[in-house]
């Protein structure tokens, strides 16, 4: 049966495309190695660095994040190299897993999955290293599956507090274009990222943002790529061109999205979602419910995830508010599957679209027979309203 008005995307990503993007995306195909396209090329390419807040290469590839990891690993790293990692949650442990599948050793320092990274941790093991075996620190910036943001800042700290070398390598895949993010003045050494969350496209690109560190270490590292390349890409890209068959439609929807975020103002941007997080956050206190993150300090502008009472299926609950309200709420991963389910307040979000959003979670409370204190939606409209007038 078809249904009626929209379909309320509230999933931490993909994210749902605002209509300029969407129009962008429409255009006709174009010749990749024309004038026009080499121009579109060069345009993205020197944009996107302002998104990063880097004056380095952002090299763009037509795939998922999954991708842009890999790309990361095998153009900085050997065979056998050890790296850090400390899971604060599902994709924090994807990342190791595809380290151990490429032949890495990836050595796990810490686990939270209600917080974010402990830079005391990753200082303390890294001074450990005498031997300098360890040679990236690789962490998640805005962790999807728990809603929780690190601190990157004081990771960086931690590593140059303990006198290390090793490469500092962040997913900030949910969290560029939403989360501050500041991969220069943060001494980031290469950032992973994907087009299907802040930057507010389908998916279908990802990223790798390359410092000189990581640049330097990626001529002489001795995992075999090709695709994966950051000197060819480099290389080609100084023209606007891409040495293979780029998503030439996706760079037309970035050349957009991007304009739009410079528009609205990086500083703004971020500043909306912290807000819409917060109300977010009243709304489920208000509910009598659990905040999956316990940390305040970790709390994710991006998402919050929300964990059930006791005996009660997230699942269940998630199906109950599609099949009612047409809205896609987030899934539990692994360790908390049918445990939490996860509300995305990312991207192309606005006060009215947060309150469709918390309506549909706290009527399907209700339908769903999940316990619960009435009110939420009430305890968010407040806030909002009342922030929105200081």
């Amino acid at each position: 049966m078809t249904k009626a008005g929209r379909h309320f995307l509230q999933i931490p990503g993909p994210s749902p495309v605002p209509e300029p993007v969407l129009a962008a995306t429409a255009q006709q195909v174009i010749d990749h190695r024309s004038p026009e396209f080499g121009e579109l090329g060069a345009r993205v390419l020197s944009k996107v660095k302002q998104i990063f807040k880097t004056r380095y290469d952002v090299i763009i590839y037509p795939s998922s994040g999954t991708g842009a990891w890999e790309a990361a690993l095998c153009n900085a790293l050997s065979p056998g190299d050890k790296i850090m990692t400390y899971e604060t949650g599902h994709f924090a442990s994807l990342w190791s897993k595809l380290a151990t599948r490429i032949g890495l050793v990836p050595i796990t320092v810490g686990e939270n999955w209600r917080g974010g990274v402990d830079p005391n941790v990753i200082e303390a093991e890294l001074r450990k290293d005498t031997g300098h075996e360890i040679k990236a620190v690789c962490v998640v910036h805005n962790e999807t599956s728990t809603g929780s943001t690190t601190r990157i800042k004081e990771v960086r700290d931690a590593i140059d507090a303990a006198g290390h070398p090793a490469l500092l390598m962040v997913d900030t895949i949910s969290g560029l274009g939403s989360a501050d993010l500041r991969m220069d003045e943060w001494g980031i050494d290469v950032v992973v990222a994907g087009s299907q969350k802040g930057l507010m496209l389908p998916p279908g690109l990802s990223f790798n943002a390359v410092g000189p560190k990581a640049l330097a270490a990626s001529k002489t590292s001795g995992i075999r790529r090709s695709y994966w390349d950051w000197a060819e890409m480099i290389a080609i890209n100084k023209t606007g061109y891409f040495p293979y068959t780029p998503a030439t439609n996706l760079l037309f929807g970035l050349d957009k999205a991007i304009d739009m975020l410079l528009a609205e103002g990086l500083d703004n941007v971020f500043a909306r979602h912290e807000r819409l997080a917060e109300a977010t956050r009243r709304a489920v206190q208000s509910w009598g419910m659990e905040n999956l993150c316990q940390s305040p300090r970790h709390f994710s502008p991006v998402l919050t995830t929300v964990v059930m009472p006791e005996g009660h299926s997230a699942d269940a609950y998630r199906r109950k508010v599609l099949e009612n309200f047409n809205m896609s709420l987030g899934s539990g991963l692994s360790k908390v599957a049918d445990k939490v389910f996860r509300i995305g307040h990312l991207g192309d979000i606005n006060e009215l679209t947060l309150m469709g959003t918390l309506a549909g979670c706290e009527m399907g409370f209700e339908l769903a027979g999940v316990p619960h204190q009435k009110g939420g939606v009430d305890t968010a409209m407040r806030y909002l309203a009342e922030t929105s007038a200081a």
